[in-house]
């Protein structure tokens, strides 16, 4: 894992314009008020998952530090919460969807830009690889 790579995308998430639109680019994806980067995938080795999913909370946590000296300590979101809460309640976006890819999530707002940003590990699908993924957003989380 290269944290300082990994830093740098989420800067880029901080500052990269909206679409009106969902789409692709070179390092993710993007829609109306939100970006999501992959910056780690697992590749599909199903019979490692756990093991996979263990190391990538290990690098999301490691990511923790710098982004807690920048904007301050975060308690840990729970995408399951939130998940369960849908069924209920209108999430906004993109946090519903977050909540159906992610267990645990930290977020912090991002001062002095105006958004939100959150890491997180996906593993909710067990068909897909596990992802380390960072979202940038200027819905505050529910």
């Amino acid at each position: 894992m290269n944290i300082a790579r990994h830093i740098a995308l989420v800067d880029e998430l901080c500052l990269r314009p909206f679409g009106a639109e969902h789409s692709p680019w070179e390092a993710g994806e993007g829609g109306p008020g939100y970006h999501v980067v992959v910056l780690e995938r697992s590749h599909g080795d199903c019979a490692t998952r756990a093991a996979t999913v263990e190391q990538f909370e290990k690098y999301r946590d490691a990511l923790y530090d710098p982004l807690a000296a920048r904007w301050g300590d975060s308690p840990p979101w729970s995408g399951q919460t939130t998940l369960l809460r849908t069924e209920h309640e209108d999430i906004p976006a993109p946090w519903a969807s977050l909540s159906a890819r992610v267990r645990v999530a930290y977020v912090w707002e991002a001062v002095g830009t105006g958004r939100w940003v959150a890491v997180a590990v996906a593993d909710h699908d067990e068909t897909d690889d596990v992802k380390l993924i960072a979202m940038s957003t200027e819905t505050a989380p529910p």
